[in-house]
């Protein structure tokens, strides 16, 4: 099975490609509020190329690295909202660009103004 190709994995699949039993990925969804794989009409999971790479996080997290469920969580919630604070910081590194813009404008706008009066 080509994993690239696929855009959704039953928990079969994924308990497959993961190594982690469908118990398991059952009980990791209610404690890892970032893993919400959707549900079919049918009511059964099906899970993404994202929600791949996060059970291998918390995989590597719990089994190799030895966190506890609470330690994985906070790790897990702390790097995303430092993720999130990532972009922030990237848009406002972007603000002197901006305002250089905004100038720009102002600019244009005041040439226009003294071609309209000739």
């Amino acid at each position: 099975m080509d994993i690239v190709e696929k855009k959704y994995f039953s928990i079969g699949q994924v308990s497959r490609i993961t190594g982690v039993k469908p118990y398991v990925l059952r009980y990791w969804e209610s404690e890892f509020k970032l893993l919400r794989p959707a549900r079919r009409e049918s009511g059964q999971r099906k899970y993404t190329q994202e929600d791949l790479k996060l059970i291998e996080r918390i995989k590597e997290l719990l089994y190799i690295k030895k966190f506890s469920i609470a330690g994985a969580k906070k790790f897990l919630l702390e790097d995303k909202r430092k993720k999130e604070r990532q972009v922030e910081l990237d848009f406002k590194k972007d603000s002197a660009a901006i305002q250089v813009l905004k100038e720009i404008k102002k600019e244009i706008k005041d040439i226009i103004k003294t071609l309209d009066k000739e």
